[in-house]
């Protein structure tokens, strides 16, 4: 297939990376070209517009930071003008569930169809074409973009338009809250006298395993907040959550506390930490390293 791909920083560089070395023939745009010009090493097309990347491209990739960069790229800037009549623009990017029902209309008015398609998994899933997937649109443009999934990672269909985004948020909703468990725990057994490693392979395998136990608790343990996922973006994922819930008439009161709790962080100074660095917000209250 010939893929454009848009956006290409910490996630979308990868990607495109995969849907390139999988034989598809991919144009790539990014706002700082400098960002996306490494990936002409492997065969990438980078392009100086978005308009230019998508113009004869079969499926569009979008991976922006957020709704607002998704609907200046394809609305103002003119790139939904110059995608073909018939292609499927497919939206990677973590945004509400109602951006992605008015971007799918507005994209049916130029004849384009339209995934919402956000991944979990990380910069670290991203290389290794291991993302989960989580696609909201119709059954059979979800068939269409198989080619493109298939070089990313697992992706099931769970609905219609919105519904990838909705099911997004409610996995940032249990990362989210499930970092912020691992590191108060952590922390306790810590002030309490006892090892926190230790403590971590005591509870493996017990009912509080998980995923985030393993490998947050782990950069926890380690000190090791590089970003794979950051702070900022987990709170903005946290923050649409909670419009969505109102916007439907849902109390989400978990939600809501750990949302203070990662703007806490945010205001100080942790912005740019992985999202495991809420263990360091938590650390300073109670007056820990």
């Amino acid at each position: 297939m010939i893929i454009a791909v848009l956006g290409t920083g910490s996630m979308g560089f990868p990607m495109a990376r995969r849907l390139c070395e999988a034989g598809h023939r991919v144009n790539a745009w990014n706002r700082t070209r400098g960002k996306a010009a490494p990936l002409a090493e492997c065969g990438v097309i980078v392009h100086d517009t978005a308009a230019s990347a998508v113009a004869n491209a079969e499926a569009i990739v979008v991976m922006l930071e957020n709704g607002a960069a998704v609907s200046d790229v394809l609305f103002e800037q003119g790139a939904a003008r110059a995608i073909q009549r018939g292609a499927l623009v497919i939206d990677m990017a973590s945004i509400k569930p109602r951006e992605a029902r008015d971007h799918a209309a507005r994209l049916a008015d130029f004849g384009v169809s339209h995934l919402d398609a956000p991944v979990s998994g990380g910069t670290v899933c991203a290389q290794a074409g291991t993302l989960v997937i989580m696609a909201g649109g119709k059954p059979a443009d979800f068939r269409r973009a198989q080619p493109v999934f298939e070089a990313l990672g697992r992706a099931t269909h769970v609905g219609p338009h919105g519904t990838g985004q909705l099911t997004k948020l409610a996995n940032q909703m249990i990362v989210g809250i499930t970092i912020g468990a691992v590191a108060e725990a952590l922390l306790l057994c810590q002030k309490g006298g006892a090892d926190m490693a230790k403590v971590k392979s005591a509870i493996t395998g017990g009912c509080a395993d998980s995923r985030v136990l393993q490998v947050h608790g782990q950069r926890m343990i380690v000190r090791d907040f590089a970003a794979r996922a950051r702070l900022a973006v987990q709170l903005k994922d946290m923050r649409n959550a909670l419009a969505t819930a109102e916007e439907i008439g849902f109390a989400a009161p978990i939600t809501t506390m750990f949302e203070k709790l990662y703007a806490d962080g945010l205001e100080h100074g942790l912005a740019d930490l992985d999202d495991a660095g809420l263990f360091v917000e938590l650390a300073s209250r109670n007056g820990m390293e």
